[in-house]
C-alpha cells in the first residue's frame, strides 16, 4: 500500500506527488506536501480575517451589499450598486467570496468590492 495521503477534498486512495505538491487524479483537488495530514480543511486558513470594504470582519453566512458596479468577466451581466448578496462563503484566494446572485448564478467576489449589511 501506498503511505500517500488521502484526497482530503474527496478521500481518494490514488493520489500522487507532482514536485512539491499532492495531486487527486479524481477530483484534481491540489495541496502542498507540507500541510499536516489529518488537519481540517475548513476553506481558509486559521486566524485569518477577512475584511469588507469599510474595514469590518466578515463571517460565513453573512449578507453582504456590492458597493461598484462589478462586470461578469466572459458575459454581458454586470453585477449593479446595491445588490445584496446573502448567505456567502469565505474562501483563500484572490476572490475570497463564493456566493449565489439572483438573475446571474455562483460568483466570487473581492471583500473590497463589498460591504457588510
Amino acid at each position: 500500500m501506498s503511505s500517500l495521503p488521502k484526497c482530503p477534498a474527496c478521500s481518494s486512495e490514488y493520489t500522487y506527488e507532482d514536485g512539491a505538491m499532492y495531486v487527486c487524479p479524481e477530483c484534481a483537488h491540489e495541496w502542498p506536501k507540507t500541510a499536516a495530514e489529518g488537519a481540517e480543511d475548513d476553506g481558509h486558513e486559521a486566524g485569518r480575517e477577512f475584511r469588507d470594504a469599510n474595514g469590518n470582519v466578515l463571517e460565513d453566512g453573512d449578507s453582504v451589499t456590492v458597493i461598484k458596479d462589478l462586470k461578469v468577466k466572459g458575459s454581458s451581466l454586470v453585477v449593479k450598486v446595491g445588490t445584496k448578496v446573502r448567505n456567502i462563503r469565505l474562501v483563500d484566494g484572490d476572490h475570497d467570496i463564493d456566493c449565489k446572485i439572483d438573475g446571474i448564478g455562483a460568483m466570487k467576489l473581492k471583500s473590497a468590492f463589498v460591504k457588510k449589511s
